[in-house]
């Protein structure tokens, strides 16, 4: 099962083009500067774009429209 889920994430995001356009981004952040919101222990994510979902179903990613 792929995790998080897109029932979940689509809880935190009003859109599919939103959560693709926002992880998009924060996998770039992460890639760039290696900062983490999230703790490593907790995170079932390998790739900077999984880090991001993640970020993004646990809601410490803010969207602004």
């Amino acid at each position: 099962m792929i995790y998080p889920s897109i029932d979940k994430l689509l809880t935190v995001v009003d859109s599919k083009y939103t959560l693709v356009t926002v992880a998009s981004a924060r996998s770039r952040q992460i890639t760039e500067t290696g900062h983490v919101q999230i703790n490593d222990k907790e995170s079932r994510a390998v790739t900077s774009l999984g880090k991001a979902l993640e970020e993004i179903a646990e809601n410490l990613i803010h969207i602004k429209h």
